[in-house]
Formats: structure tokens, sequence, C-alpha cells
């Protein structure tokens, strides 16, 4: 009996990243300037429709693998000789629940960009680099070759370029966006070495045959410690930049110079498909049990050092940027740990609220064009929704019953508490350092009196404030949606000395951020030891200045010594035999004399020179 035919949406599911890049496409006739009579919304109007496209596609394919199971799909798309190249999708509820976390923020974010952006002359051209942007994604966490997902990976990275520097007429931006084009290199190029060595040990791309070739491998000790060793690394440093982790985060920070539109799929999508990767290539660390280890301590570093620095800056966009920092973190904890259906969670909590944050902060920025927390008060009143939309994401991050991440981080607290104590310990820290900030911004923006710049911020418009409110909605429903998810075992199997833990951590940090004296004219501390702290955490730890110490000093150093090498040797010596092939020349040309038995003799003379050479040569190699 042959095998039932797959519907028809699952058969075409190769069209869910092209929705994206169509809507670039069709948008480069208003990004170009070929349309000039009706300015640059109907491009946006064709993204909005083909990402709207994508997510009914993306929930009918979720619909039939709920019914039927998990599937392979692969689609060839060259071959010459014995070479095959083949695309495939990994259609499981994992990665179509993250594809509708992309596609659905992506139409949230295009809608709200349509309110924010409203007087920008080049709509057309974000919208273009957002279609461009949406594909590379789809394709990122439907992929199951590695090869696939690194090259989408590396147009990610292009995309997000072009993003950052949207406003290329500022200096600041063209540096933001230079550095993390950079940034994210280095970790793309260390992921592309163990890439083509796995392609050279294994012969495939496929995860699932990396998965079975890394079990054979591992059984037979077909790997030395040190190869397995520099595979593990390289295949962890693509990811580790893509989620901005320490020492490669300085990049989201600056990344914040680009459109808020951008900053909130970057928040939310981008660090999540760096983590689905990282996720998909987690059973070949099996080789390399230092790269679990440089996991686990980038993830603390990221995690704790990222909640520090965030309570301690000034601009809003800032503060909450280096919480994404903090909580990728946490997610490579859980990743290292071997609680990958956990950390899913958490990422998809962690998207949603994060999302939901950067809306409320556009809508801010938008009303009031500040992102400074001192010259912002008082907008609790005057803009409602964007108030509603600031606490329920803050409070589906901070773990607070019976939002998202409070289920996350009581199932990875259930299970650190026994085996990972520290873990745990920094879990709680991190949550309670989360809580403390956004109560910190809080106060500074939604309470107290209005400022100059605050008094007369009306709330925002209907195309800012529908996927504002209908995030909020998601955000509250966001348990529910979790407990459908089939990769975790049990939504509420923690105990309640856990539930009281976590509560009590985000208490704590609520608490402190609403005792902690604010002052909008004295923003650092008058007290020398708390000026010196406060410094520090702003700096983040002065990492760009050791940097350029460091790092950036060694480059250029080695740059100078290339090129004096280049100039003087190089250069010398090709130019001293010119110079001496002029002398010489000079020299001849007075020895010259006109007279024709004066060259025969010479030529004569050059005769015997090199008959007798030849002549020498075969009687000593004879001798020899």
């Amino acid at each position: 009996m042959s095998a039932e035919p797959l519907p028809l949406s699952i058969q075409l599911v190769w069209m869910v990243p092209l929705y994206g890049f169509s809507g670039m496409v069709l948008s480069l006739p208003w990004a170009a300037g070929w349309f000039r009579r009706n300015g640059p919304r109907p491009a946006a109007y064709l993204n909005l429709l083909v990402t709207l496209l994508a997510v009914i596609h993306g929930s009918l394919i979720l619909q039939q693998v709920w019914t039927i199971g998990p599937q392979h799909l692969e689609f060839g798309w060259f071959q010459a000789a014995d070479l095959d190249l083949r695309i495939g999708f990994d259609l499981s509820l994992t990665n179509l629940a993250a594809l509708e976390l992309v596609t659905g923020m992506s139409l949230l974010g295009q809608v709200y960009a349509l309110g924010y952006l409203d007087k920008e002359w080049a709509l057309a051209r974000f919208y273009a680099l957002v279609g461009f942007f949406e594909g590379a994604l789809a394709g990122v966490v439907l992929s199951s070759s590695l090869f696939m997902s690194y090259f989408l990976l590396e147009m990610l990275t292009l995309s997000t370029y072009l993003l950052v520097g949207f406003w290329y007429a500022q200096p600041l931006v063209v540096t933001a966006a230079r550095d993390a084009f950079l940034t994210k290199r280095v970790g793309d190029v260390l992921l592309l070495m163990g890439m083509v060595a796995l392609s050279a040990w294994a012969g495939s791309m496929e995860f699932g045959d990396l998965y079975a070739w890394a079990a054979d491998a591992d059984a037979s000790g077909a790997l030395t410690p040190l190869a397995g060793t520099l595979l593990g690394l390289g295949l962890i440093a693509g990811p580790m930049g893509k989620c901005a982790q320490f020492p490669m985060h300085l990049w989201l920070d600056e990344a914040m110079e680009g459109p808020n539109p951008a900053s909130i799929l970057r928040n939310s999508v981008v660090v999540t498909a760096g983590a689905l990767v990282l996720i998909k290539v987690m059973p070949l660390l099996r080789f390399s049990p230092l790269a679990t280890t440089v996991l686990l301590v980038v993830g603390t570093i990221s995690a704790v050092a990222g909640a520090l620095v965030a309570i301690a800056q000034v601009d809003i966009k800032r503060a909450f940027s280096y919480s994404t920092t903090s909580y990728l973190g946490l997610v490579f904890i859980a990743i290292a740990l071997q609680q990958p259906g956990i950390a899913m969670l958490l990422l998809f909590a962690h998207g949603l609220a994060k999302a939901l944050i950067f809306m409320s902060v556009g809508s801010i920025i938008a009303t009031t064009s500040c992102q400074d927390l001192t010259e912002l008060g008082g907008l609790g009143s005057r803009m409602p929704a964007t108030t509603t939309a600031y606490l329920v994401g803050s409070a589906g991050l901070v773990g607070l019953l019976p939002l998202g991440c409070f289920w996350c981080f009581g199932l990875l607290l259930e299970r650190f508490a026994s085996e990972y104590p520290f873990f745990a310990a920094v879990l709680l820290l991190t949550n309670g350092l989360t809580a403390f900030n956004f109560i910190r911004v809080f106060r500074h923006v939604f309470m107290g009196p209005a400022l100059p710049k605050t008094k007369r911020a009306p709330e925002v418009n209907w195309l800012m404030a529908l996927p504002m409110v209908s995030l909020t909605v998601l955000v509250v429903l966001m348990p529910l949606l979790m407990a459908r998810i089939d990769s975790v075992p049990g939504i509420a199997s923690f105990s309640w000395p856990v539930a009281l833990a976590v509560s009590a951590s985000g208490l704590v940090g609520a608490v402190g951020g609403s005792l902690v004296p604010l002052n909008k004219f004295w923003s650092r501390s008058m007290t020398r030891s708390l000026r010196l702290l406060q410094d520090l955490l702003a700096s983040d730890f002065y990492t760009d200045r050791i940097y350029r110490a460091t790092i950036v000093a060694a480059v250029a150093g080695l740059a100078r010594l290339s090129n004096w090498i280049d100039q003087t040797l190089v250069n010398g010596l090709v130019n001293g035999i010119g110079r001496l092939s002029l002398a010489s020349a000079e020299g001849l040309k007075l020895g010259v004399s006109g007279q024709l038995q004066s060259y025969v003799l010479t030529v004569l003379a050059a005769i015997l020179l090199l008959l007798a050479s030849l002549q020498w040569l075969p009687l000593q190699w004879l001798h020899g």
C-alpha cells in the first residue's frame, strides 16, 4: 500500500521563507525611486500582505503536523556529476512554533513601523530590508542542514548590518552598523571552520546524518581530543555572536542606533534563531567537554554582568538591550545543562515579552523624541496603553505568577537546585536584578511629575497601539500557549518552595527598585565609591576600552608591522634592484666604444665562460 501523500501546505513549505524574500523584491521599485507618484506606502502594504500569507501558511502547517506528527522534507536544488545539493526542512512542533514567532513578530513589527516611521522618506527601503530579514529568519528555524543554516545566518548578519545602518547619514549609526557586522563575522568565521571540518569528516551537512556520525565517531574514538575540542568551540562561536553573548555582546547595544521597529525584531526573534541553531548543534558537542564548560562560563558572565550593566544605563533602549544579553545567558546555561525544551520555552516567553517592552519604548521615543531617562517622567496618566504594555511586558519577564517566565524559571530552578546550586543562584540573581531595572525605569518614565518633554505627550496612533495591545494579550496568554508545546514534561512540575523562591527573587528586586533614590538632576551619585561603581557598570566594565587596548591595538600593531615590511623590505628590495640596474647601465654606457671587434670579443668571452661552467659542473657531480 502506498503512503498517503502529505497535505499540499506541507509540500509547499519551501514557500514560507520565500514570502519574506518576495516582499523584499516587491519593495524594490519604490525603494529604488522608480515609482514616486504615490509615495513609499504601497511597498509597506505589499510586505504586510506577504507576511500575513506566511503567518497563515505556517499556521496551517502547524495544525497538520500537530495531527500527523513531525515531518522531514527534502528538495533537490543543484546536481552535477557526483555533487547533489538538497534543501531540507524539519517540521517539528518546536520549529513551527519558532516559525510562528518569527512571522508573527514580523507582522506586528511591520504594522507598528507604519506608525513609527510615518514620515520616513526611505520607508520602502526599510520594508525591503525587513522582508529580507524575515526570509532569512524563517529559513534558519526550518532548515535541517548545517550548511543552509550557516548560509542563512550570513544573510541574517547582512540584513542586521543594513537595518542598523538604516540612517546612514549619521556617523554614529555607520560606526554601530560596522561594529555589529564585524563582531558577528568573528563568530561566523569560526562556525564556518567547524562546518568545513564536519563536512570533511561526516560527508553530509544534514543534522540527522551529523547526529548519526557523531554517535559512531564517539563510540569508535575517531576524533582526537584536540580535534573534538576545536570542533566544539567553532560550532558554539556562531550562536554566541548571534545571541550577543560575552565577549561578542557589544554589537547589540550599538545596534540600538537603528530604527526601533528593527530593535523589536532583533531583541526578540534574532536571538531566538541564534539559540535555536545552538540547540541543533548541541548533540555534536559530545566530543568537547570544554565547549560545554565555555557555554556555562559565557552564559553565567552574560546573565549576571548584563543584568548589572542594565541597571546603570540612562538610555532607555540600552537599558533593555543589556537585559536581552542577560536572558540569553540563562538560555545558554539551560542548553549546556541539557535542558533544551525549557530553553525553548524561555526563548518564546522572552521573545514575546521583550518585543512588547520595545514596542512601549518605541511609543515613548516617538511621542517625546527622547531616550534619556533623566528627561522623562509622568507618562503613566498620559499614555495608558503604553503604560499597560510596559507593565505586562515587565511582569512577563521577571517571573511574576502566572505569566510565562515564571513557569520557565520554576522549571529551571527545580532542575538546578539539587545538582547545580550555583546556577540556581545565578538564575535567581538575574531575575532579581531584572526586576530592579524594570521598576527603576518605570519610576523614571511613568511616575513623578511631568517634565518639559513629557507635558504634552499624547498616546500613540492606532497603527502603533494595535500591535502593542495585541501583543499585550499574547503575553498574558503565554502560559496557555506554553502548555501546548510537547517538549516540556509538565508545565507545573515544580514544587511550592521553588515557586516561592522565584517569586521572592522578583519581589526583592522590585522592592529594591522602588526604594532606591532617583535624582533627575544628579544621575551620578555624589558618593565617590558609588559613583565609581556606577561608572564601571554604565561603561560595561570598560569592555570597549579593554578591547581597544588589547585586541584592536594588537591588530593595529600587526597591520603597522605588515605595512613596514611591505614598504621597507619588499619595496626596498625591489627598488634597490632597480636602482642597481640603472647604476650598472649608466656605468656600461660610459664603457661603450662603438667598435665592432670589442662587441665580438665580449660575446666570445661570454661563450667561453659558459662552456667552461658547463664542463666543470658534470665533473663536480661525477666526483661527488
